[in-house]
């Protein structure tokens, strides 16, 4: 067998590096390399078009390490994959959230997000957590309107119902600094918040010691549009923050960093995801290094996926389904702990048994039938993935330590320093959305046109600020959750609503003529283009002649009326069309699919209004179409 395999691999001499560079060169024909091979990142490193076992041969220590040991690249796990599949609870009744609860529990969920708002008594706990297994479902709170005394109601709710305080687990969504940052302000002051951090360690590591007392939320900056490594840096200056406050307190060290939980959003960018939680470890691992001895242990990172909400959608929202598998796998993939996958229709009804089903069994078939949790890092070894984890810890480490010149996370919010970084990140995110260089399926690109949203819409979304706030004035910046989609949306929404209001929905005419292929392909553009903004587009097989295409379009009495041929015959009659349609009728909005360059002047003189072509701002263009008619202010 050894001397078969011998002689296969003979068959297949090895290539060198300059070898493949010298091939690929020669198929570029003269294009450049980096523009047409190379990607850069919105997180400001670069990725080569192919990696090869050199380019990892320097990275010892994710490489040569194994599952458990330091850093923890490849996780705190030592005997397979597996992770805790949760389920939000969104009620806040403890009785009808205890119901919610047990079915959960029933279906496969293993890990609950429950709501503490109205938990303010021990007997409110044990009717919330009431039939629940507390010794293999973990538990974990938000919303609390104060979580120092909290705490005690959950420990004395945990024992009324016999179990031991001492072995649940779970964590409480308690983040000062998250605060300040969403809501430009602390909660009381520094001082008083950053010691009830204090407080909350010392007594969670007492009172429930297998509970995480401070949450980390790197989603916040994720779905505010942040990039990765923004996320990724922010996260771990959050998290030193506190180590370094409690521990100038006299805390505990180990007790500080082993009672944190980061919770990170998880998008659709597959490969990346699962190296930011990758590099997050690394990096988390050397930075409470230098806080503890003898106990490193304390410095492995615990980690709660969240799909990500800032790229989930209203319109086609089963597409929803399809992002958030994706998103779990990587989160999978990268060693996650506990894995919340968001339901499809969060965003504009309140999730019902059946999204809630189906978020729970794409988890159960990662396990059951793609066995992700039978391996531990199968990102190991991979040329591409380790050198990508490495590229984006040293980007996030980078940051992070610019964190820290500035004095810190706290003095980095108050100076506006992260808040500034997050929004000018969302705003070209946004502006590459508007001119789909990023696309945005069902919503930018490909809209379904018989969608309906408006009446279907049932609940805003959530909010993120603590409702139980003292309504402090804000004196810092802020970031902002939201989604990409969001603008698109109004404008679709904004259709919707004229119509409710008696108006006739916009109708966009396609006037086809010409050469076949070309008036197909921009006649398909255009109505992507146009269903964008919920317009009813009403396609043609083509005319024969133009005057024939005019008439058409004027008895249809469409508010705008494409024109879609080919440059060459545009040079012809496009400005026929264009002069005999408005001197019909001037309120027509002509438009011409493409963007001939020499006639442009003229076609505007003969009465073209707006040109669209693949470099056009779709939501500027569409938003302007949208205040010509009325339809939006």
């Amino acid at each position: 067998m050894e001397n078969k395999k011998a002689n296969l691999f003979t068959e297949f001499p090895p290539v060198t590096t300059s070898e493949w560079e010298q091939k690929i060169t020669e198929d570029l024909k003269g294009a450049d390399y980096d523009k047409k091979l190379r990607w850069k990142t919105c997180e400001g490193f670069t990725v080569k078009p192919y990696y090869r076992s050199e380019d990892i041969e320097k990275l010892t220590a994710q490489t040569h390490s194994l599952p458990g040991e330091f850093p923890y690249v490849r996780t705190a796990k030592t005997t397979g994959n597996a992770w805790e599949i949760c389920q939000e609870i969104i009620a806040d009744d403890a009785t009808e959230a205890n119901k919610a609860a047990i079915e959960a529990c029933a279906r496969g969920a293993n890990a609950l997000i429950l709501n503490a708002r109205s938990l303010t008594s021990a007997e409110n706990v044990a009717i919330l957590l009431n039939g629940i297994n507390l010794h293999t479902t973990s538990l974990h709170f938000h919303a609390s309107r104060s979580y120092i005394p909290f705490i005690g109601y959950l420990k004395q709710g945990i024992a009324l119902l016999g179990a031991d305080p001492l072995k649940v687990r779970g964590s409480v969504d308690f983040d000062p600094i998250s605060y300040l940052v969403l809501n430009g302000n602390y909660h009381y002051s520094q001082a008083q918040d950053m010691d009830e951090a204090v407080d909350m360690v010392d007594l969670v590591s007492k009172e429930l010691p297998n509970f995480r007392a401070i949450t980390i939320n790197g989603q916040y900056f994720h779905n505010a549009g942040s990039t990765l490594v923004q996320e990724v840096a922010f996260s771990l200056a959050s998290a030193h923050e506190y180590l370094a406050w409690i521990t100038s307190k006299g805390g505990d060290a180990a007790k500080a960093a082993s009672g944190m939980v980061f919770t990170f959003a998880t998008g659709s960018n597959y490969f990346m995801e699962i190296a930011k939680l990758r590099a997050a470890r690394i990096l988390w691992a050397h930075i409470t290094q230098q806080y503890l001895t003898g106990s490193e242990s304390a410095g492995r990172m615990l980690i709660h996926s969240i799909t990500a909400n800032w790229n989930k959608t209203i319109y086609d929202p089963y597409v929803n389904v399809l992002r958030t598998a994706t998103e779990s796998m990587s989160a999978a993939i990268g060693g996650a702990d506990m894995i919340t996958v968001l339901p499809f229709d969060l965003n504009y009804k309140e999730p019902d048994t059946f999204s809630e089903r189906i978020a729970r069994n794409q988890q159960i078939i990662l396990k059951e039938e793609s066995h992700l949790d039978k391996v531990i890092d199968p990102a190991s070894g991979s040329y591409y993935l380790e050198s990508i984890t490495d590229s984006m810890a040293a980007a996030a480490w980078k940051l992070f330590t610019e964190v820290e010149e500035k004095g810190g996370m706290l003095k980095a919010i108050e100076t506006g320093f992260v808040q500034s970084l997050v929004n000018e990140s969302r705003a070209q995110k946004m502006a590459d959305i508007a001119s789909r260089k990023t696309i945005v399926l069902g919503t930018n690109q490909y809209p379904f046109a018989g969608d309906q949203m408006l009446d279907k819409i049932q609940a805003e979304e959530s909010e993120y600020a603590d409702a139980a706030a003292p309504g402090q004035p804000a004196v810092f910046k802020t970031i902002e959750i939201l989604r990409g989609a969001d603008q698109f949306e109004d404008l679709r929404l904004a259709t919707e609503i004229w119509e409710s209001e008696g108006n006739a929905r916009p109708k966009v005419f396609l006037l086809t003529y010409g050469n076949l292929a070309m008036r197909k392909a921009r006649a398909g553009f255009s109505t992507n283009f146009f269903g964008c903004a919920g317009y009813t587009v009403i396609d043609n097989s083509g005319f024969a002649t133009v005057k024939e295409g005019v008439d058409a379009a004027l008895a249809a009495k469409a508010e705008i009326v494409v024109l879609c041929s080919s440059d060459e015959e545009y040079t012809d009659n496009a400005a026929e069309a264009a002069k005999a349609l408005k001197s019909a009728n001037t309120q027509v909005q002509v438009v011409l699919a493409g963007y001939p360059k020499e006639l442009v002047d003229a076609l505007k003189t003969a009465g073209v209004d707006e040109f669209i072509h693949v470099r056009t701002n779709v939501y500027e263009s569409l938003y302007s179409f949208q205040q010509k008619m009325g339809v939006m202010l």
